[in-house]
């Protein structure tokens, strides 16, 4: 399997006025061609972070203070803003979590989408304007030419979203990331959006990175997943292992608070706690004060490392859960 793009030792800081915020720590994951890998964790465990950086569009407070991002044969770090211009839409496009934020309130649609057009494609702005609504339609827009004379805020929620969706695939990238996609949409919707992504890396042979909180968005979508906490990958395992043996202790949390079709009388454990303070995150393991698992090596050795546990899957914990076992 080829890989598309690798993500090597990434570390990621904000310069704030409290203190600097550790927002991804060596950070290491892999996405093949024609796979969909999703990210995983808790609100603030740097998964947004993650997919502005490969973007190249971190704030101005933003350090990178260590790593490498490949795509293909490009370290997207240190590439040049016209080849990031270049990329971005074209090979790599997002995806961002509030689809109403991230459109220009104060322009139609309709220029919006033609510019994303324009500024890859030698046509002329007629043929930018159908290629546009063309797009909208395969959206699931009814009458795509109105949309195109709408502003942002005279659509609803799903709307803007479908909009986001078609400025994201209208060139045919290879690389898809979607940073929660399906956030605040009914289920009807967020149904069709899925089922939009998995066509695209079906008639495309593309990549998507897919960001998200929901563990049954992952089981439908994943070939592979990349469970982030607090900054730090701590388990990385194709989707059927890390559902049937999750080895990590918060992966294993994060699964007994779902319900189950097939369980329905078991009790749902809710995680206890709360993430730690990324300004101030402790030399050892960061889930360590949540953990039913912690022993004396984890209050003592420095954090754990990412080590393959069984072919494919990586875990960073000296004591990880194992199979069938409770807390």
């Amino acid at each position: 399997m080829t890989a598309l793009l690798t993500i090597e030792d990434l570390t990621v800081s904000f310069g704030t006025s409290a203190g600097r915020v550790k927002a991804l720590n060596n950070v290491n994951l892999t996405l093949d061609e024609g796979k969909v890998l999703c990210v995983v964790g808790e609100s603030g465990s740097g998964k947004s972070t993650l997919a502005l950086t490969i973007m190249g569009l971190l704030p101005q407070n933003a350090e990178i203070s260590d790593g490498r991002i490949m795509y293909k044969d490009i370290d997207l770090l240190r590439a040049g803003s016209e080849q990031m211009r270049d990329l971005r839409g074209r090979e790599i496009s997002l995806v961002f979590q509030d689809a109403q934020s991230a459109l220009n309130p104060i322009e139609a649609i309709g220029p919006q989408l033609e510019e994303a057009i324009l500024a890859h494609r030698d046509t002329s702005l007629r043929n930018a304007n159908k290629m546009a609504q063309d797009m909208l339609y395969e959206m699931g827009m009814a009458d795509p030419k109105r949309v195109m004379g709408q502003y942002p805020f005279a659509l609803s929620g799903g709307m803007c979203q479908r909009v986001m969706m078609a400025m994201a695939l209208v060139m045919r990238p290879k690389l898809l990331i979607a940073d929660e996609p399906t956030s605040g949409l009914d289920v009807t919707l967020q149904a069709e959006i899925l089922h939009r992504i998995r066509e695209l890396v079906k008639e495309q042979n593309a990549s998507v990175l897919l960001i998200t909180h929901d563990m049954g968005v992952v089981a439908a979508m994943a070939n592979d997943v990349g469970v982030i906490y607090a900054g730090n990958v701590v388990e990385d395992a194709e989707v059927v292992p890390l559902f049937r043996r999750p080895q990590h202790p918060y992966t294993w949390s994060l699964l007994q608070a779902l319900p189950r079709i097939d369980d329905p009388g078991r009790r749902i454990e809710p995680l206890p706690g709360s993430p730690p303070d990324m300004i101030k995150l402790p030399p050892e393991c960061p889930f360590l004060p949540r953990c039913f698992k912690a022993q004396n090596q984890c209050r003592t050795d420095p954090k754990p490392k990412l080590a393959e546990i069984e072919q494919g899957h990586m875990v960073a914990c000296y004591n990880p859960v194992l199979p069938d076992e409770d807390a």
